[in-house]
């Protein structure tokens, strides 16, 4: 399988997070933030009432960009979030280094419970993909929840795939190896290694042409400057309806609520092609038991309200909570995954 290098290298941003000290801020600050700002702003979600940690606020370090699919998510049930826990939620948003500086500083930060992060699949794949990573993304954290997954769908653009199933798409690749591609928000990425994943259970290939995000990634598969590639259900919903681009089947174990008509790719016949864009609350390592069940017991209380559900529903996530130690089995079975996946592509980063 072919697969393009990436353009640039993070190093440089991840040394400098590695290097610098987490960032402070007095608890009139932490409780004042408010509106969105770039790179390390926060929002303070709600007030909470004093309880443990003497209603100190919670910051939530997210990896990622304020806006994209985990904020969006976190945001969407902070409030509640805030309400179960008895203290103000604070969202941190720091992206970077492809998702590596938040991580750094979940990393660093002191296992007191007033620190905790919520990751995505990039957070295992860490590991295969930088040649050197100066942590280890499931030993120096500890597990709390994988809370949901989105659902992700293998998609192609109508005007240059005729196929309308997984047998069809197979036959096609088949039939014209080398002709067709797939594109991708970027090497490494989930969406990446989630088509690298059909093709290879289908036993075909597709060249690889990643794209700096998902937005231009998706711009060129609707413009039909490439063929085919995977995204969230969700963000692709609008497209899907005016024919731009048609799903050949989605990534879930189960068809999903959101378009139930949708056969899964497991069941027309690629039994192990599982993939989901999963999110999880993680905390410090060493995060005392008591405060993982405290904390844990919020997201699934936060989650579990009618407000919530209704959020993600809209939102097309699938909501399912699980416990500190499924999290750490899950944890490891996915870093598995992609660590094959990953030297399949062949892709390495510095």
């Amino acid at each position: 399988m072919r697969c393009e290098q990436a353009e640039s290298s993070p190093t440089a941003p991840l040394q400098a997070a590695l290097a610098a000290p987490i960032p402070t801020l007095s608890r009139r600050q932490w409780l004042t933030l408010a509106a969105w700002g770039g790179g390390g702003a926060a929002l303070a979600l709600g007030p909470g009432q004093a309880r443990a940690q003497d209603g100190r606020p919670v910051r939530f370090i997210l990896p990622v960009s304020a806006g994209s699919g985990v904020d969006t998510i976190v945001r969407a049930f902070g409030p509640q979030l805030a309400k179960a826990l008895g203290q103000p939620v604070v969202i941190d948003n720091q992206p970077g280094a492809g998702g590596l500086t938040g991580s750094v500083a979940l990393v660093k930060a002191p296992p007191d419970g007033l620190t905790l992060g919520v990751v995505s699949n990039n957070h295992v794949v860490f590991p295969s993909v930088y040649r050197k990573l100066n942590f280890d993304p499931i030993e120096d954290i500890t597990p709390i929840s994988v809370l949901g997954a989105t659902p992700l769908a293998l998609v192609v653009n109508p005007r240059r795939v005729s196929a309308r199933n997984a047998a069809e798409l197979i036959a096609l690749l088949r039939a014209k190896p080398g002709d067709y591609n797939y594109a991708s928000s970027g090497n490494g990425t989930i969406l990446h290694l989630s088509a690298a994943m059909f093709l290879d259970e289908a036993g075909v290939q597709a060249l690889h042409v990643p794209y700096k995000g998902v937005g231009p990634m998706l711009a060129d598969l609707v413009g039909g400057q490439v063929d085919m590639g995977v995204l969230a259900l969700n963000v692709i919903q609008g497209h899907l309806k005016s024919g731009a681009l048609r799903a050949i089947g989605v990534g879930s174990p189960n068809r999903v609520p959101l378009m139930p008509e949708l056969p899964t790719l497991m069941e027309q016949g690629l039994p192990h092609c599982q993939f989901e864009g999963w999110f999880a609350a993680i905390g410090p390592k060493g995060l005392p038991a008591a405060e993982v069940a405290r904390v844990h017991n919020a997201f699934v209380a936060a989650l579990g309200t009618a407000e919530v559900r209704d959020l993600m529903a809209r939102q097309g996530n699938l909501i399912h909570p699980g416990s500190p130690e499924a999290a750490q089995a899950y944890f490891r079975s996915e870093r598995d995954k992609y660590a094959r996946l990953v030297k399949l592509t062949g892709v390495q980063l510095d």
